[in-house]
């Protein structure tokens, strides 16, 4: 093990990294495998696949994973910045691709099929999009001759837009509220909050009228009889089958029927066999990330860091309560992904580029060098 007084560039990144981030993500790491385990074998089966195929198949891309965070992690904010600006625009290119020569799937085009291997590039478009957008409203705040919200007004549109046509509603929604959130943060006016809010509803009122299965999920989330409801009626079955203690690791039964029990609903295959306090244990693993990040985000007198780091706990925060919620029918279905839980190598290796954004970002750093970083400018002794 390092000491502090070793000057070694891993010994410097041990002693100024956030350990209760970094051993909580880990935590979600082994967690997301063991649960797997639970999920994977039944969706596996009826596919016709060998019983362990996603658990194998996961433990593979958990070993980049692993390796992206790490890597990321250790880059000061400036490169933070360079490679979030690299990833955005080859993330972009990556989601307008996918509308020309995307595979097709249940009716949208989200994914590349690159090197033998199916990417989603939208999953890596939220992480940097973040980064930008606190980018540019860092500048803002520290100097008001850059147009750091017209920046961030112009990025929004170009994008959610393709996003909206592959069509991604739930990625779409997450970005923006993270949008939202970050501009409301860097001081927006009252009167775009209300703007804000009216584009928004009248976005969504659009997307009932004239999307049919945007409208069919929310017609089905209010009135279950309005159309099936299989998914969610089997994922409370799940709940209501587990208690509070579970049945016991591999003796699920529902979880033989549930659709997505290896993604979208492998939080109710951890009700039914680890039981709710379970469930809970995993929301207060998640809590302790969004909070942690949070906690050091506004002790931060650095804009940049203060921002991206508030930034990539909403994305983080949202997108986790958005599955659990669908999963206890308290929000229509989203096709979200539990981070870290579910299943999915791009979902689990831009989940890994998000934090190792986050942990880089909340490292601890003498106040003139995070200024430093900050205007570019060097460090002085």
């Amino acid at each position: 093990m390092s000491s502090r007084a070793e000057p070694t560039f891993i010994g410097n990144w041990w002693w100024t990294v956030d350990r209760t981030l970094l051993f909580a993500v880990f935590g979600l790491m082994v967690i997301g495998v063991v649960l797997l385990m639970a999920g994977g074998p039944p969706v596996a089966e009826r596919l016709g696949l060998s019983t362990f195929h996603f658990v194998n198949r996961q433990a593979v891309f958990l070993a980049p994973a692993v390796a992206i965070m790490l890597v990321v992690s250790l880059m000061s904010p400036r490169w933070v910045r360079r490679l979030a600006l690299f990833t955005f625009v080859a993330a972009l290119a990556g989601v307008v691709a996918c509308l020309f020569v995307g595979a097709e799937v249940k009716g949208a085009r989200r994914w590349l099929s690159i090197a033998g291997m199916t990417l989603q590039p939208s999953e890596f478009l939220k992480p940097a999009f973040v980064v930008i957008i606190a980018w540019a409203f860092s500048e803002r705040a520290r100097r008001p001759d850059v147009p750091g919200t017209l920046l961030g007004f112009i990025l929004l549109p170009i994008t959610i837009v393709p996003l909206i046509l592959q069509p991604d509603f739930g990625q779409t929604m997450l970005v923006t509220l993270v949008w939202c959130g970050l501009f409301f943060i860097a001081g927006l006016h009252w009167f775009w909050v209300l703007g804000l809010g009216g584009a928004g509803l009248i976005g969504m009122a659009a997307a009932y009228e004239f999307v049919p299965h945007v409208r069919e999920r929310i017609e089905r989330f209010m009135d279950k009889s309005s159309g099936d409801s299989f998914q969610v009626d089997t994922a409370l079955e799940s709940f209501a089958a587990g208690g509070f203690l579970g049945r016991g690791p591999g003796e699920g039964t529902v979880k033989r029927i549930l659709p997505d029990a290896h993604t979208d609903f492998i939080f109710a295959v951890t009700a039914e066999e680890f039981g709710v306090v379970a469930c809970l244990v995993i929301v207060a693993i998640f809590a302790t990330v969004v909070l942690r990040a949070l906690w050091v985000a506004q002790a931060s007198e650095d804009p940049f860091r203060r921002f991206a780091v508030t930034g990539l706990a909403m994305l983080f925060g949202i997108q986790a309560s958005i599955n659990m919620l669908v999963n206890v029918h308290l929000m229509p279905a989203k096709g979200m992904t539990l981070p870290f839980i579910s299943y999915g190598g791009s979902s689990l290796w831009s989940l890994a580029l998000a934090m190792g954004f986050l942990i880089a970002l909340t490292r601890k750093r003498p106040r003139a060098e995070e200024l430093a970083q900050f205007s570019g400018r060097p460090r002085h002794a």
